[in-house]
């Protein structure tokens, strides 16, 4: 995606890798849409506490920092043992794949690359891990292009779409996958308009989505989470298009920042189609339900208080609840397929409930 930052317009990935340095570079996401900045982390743990912090965030960008951070890892070894390489390298991935656990992209990144790191020496698989993470990273990009080509057909002129948290550009390598048809129905002059969500606790729609979408001129409008009934009940949105930090390749749940599972029951009561994109890595072959998946709980301090930009543009932290008040945080939640209109991969669009039928063309394979 082209930033115009400082007035000047430039390509950049959300992620990507050093090799002079050995340090992952990331957009900090929590800093916008006010200040634009580009950071580094200097080794494994930086990154998986970048992951952790949200610096990065959304289901691809965190999978791809989580694939560069093992090759970061791994390039640190000293010696020449390959046991001992292996036992150094499975610390590296239990640190990076605990930063976030609800996110599969990740965990798939990661597993796909120790299945591949085979090489005879230690060299060797120092190389092909960096070789791999990089693939990881061109397959997020391809896979959100795909996505954005096949999904573009259900935006029409006048479409009103009505998307939440963050699936764009800043979640994934480059493109994003809900934002993905939005980008190519733009490219081809189409004239429609997008809802985005806040997104509390963290407003990611409001902050993320937004800054996006007016990157790109697209047109939009910030609404609060609560709103998107009351605009349904009046025929204001007529599509809507979320993303997934883990989709169940055997019974179609999906899972997503918290409140998509209520979107998703508003669309159905008002008969709206409701979609959900994805790349092939946010899938999870394994679990058999969505009980299983382990939902993240954030601090209560998301909830209890709120940053922000003064007038003066100094970023600030203010509290916005009942100071002697507790709070619940989760994260995430998890849409049954019923709700479901379809999801949309990079290999087309399918029925929540066709997915496992059809695993072998999304990329199932039995070793998983």
């Amino acid at each position: 995606m082209k930033v115009t930052h400082n007035g000047k317009s430039k390509h950049y990935r959300t992620v990507w890798f050093d090799k002079a340095n050995n340090q992952v570079r990331l957009i900090e996401q929590r800093l916008l849409p006010h200040q634009f900045k580009i950071v580094s982390t200097k080794n494994y743990l930086e990154t998986s506490q970048a992951i952790k912090d949200m610096v990065v965030r959304g289901a691809g960008a965190i999978g791809a920092t989580a694939a560069y951070g093992l090759a970061q890892g791994a390039q640190i070894f000293q010696g020449n043992e390959i046991k001992t390489f292996e036992k150094h390298i499975a610390k590296v991935y239990r640190t990076l794949a605990s930063a976030r656990p609800t996110a599969i992209d990740p965990i798939n990144a990661m597993r796909s690359m120790l299945t591949k790191m085979d090489g005879q020496t230690v060299a060797t698989r120092k190389s092909q891990a960096l070789d791999l993470a990089e693939q990881f990273a061109d397959d997020d990009v391809a896979y959100c292009q795909e996505i954005g080509y096949i999904g573009e057909s259900l935006i029409q002129n006048g479409t009103r779409v009505l998307t939440h948290c963050n699936a764009g550009w800043l979640a994934f390598v480059d493109y994003g996958s809900a934002t993905a048809p939005m980008y190519y129905a733009k490219a081809r002059n189409k004239k429609f308009h997008v809802f985005c969500d806040e997104t509390r606790p963290r407003s990611q729609g409001a902050a993320l989505t937004a800054w996006e979408l007016a990157q790109e001129g697209i047109s939009h409008d910030i609404i609060v989470d609560n709103a998107s009934g009351h605009l349904m009940q009046r025929g204001e949105i007529d599509l809507v298009i979320v993303g997934s930090d883990r989709t169940l390749g055997r019974t179609g749940e999906v899972t997503n920042k918290i409140g998509t599972y209520t979107k998703a029951v508003l669309a159905k009561r008002h008969n709206i189609p409701f979609y959900v994109t994805i790349p092939l890595s946010t899938i999870d072959w394994k679990l058999k339900s969505g009980l299983e998946i382990p939902i993240e709980e954030r601090s209560s301090e998301e909830v209890l208080r709120a940053w922000g930009t003064t007038d003066r543009g100094q970023r600030q932290s203010v509290s916005v609840a009942n100071p002697s008040s507790t709070a619940r945080n989760p994260s995430f939640d998890v849409t049954p397929p019923e709700l479901i209109t379809g999801i949309i991969t990079p290999v087309g669009i399918f029925n929540p409930n066709q997915l496992w039928e059809n695993r072998t063309k999304l990329g199932y394979n039995n070793k998983k």
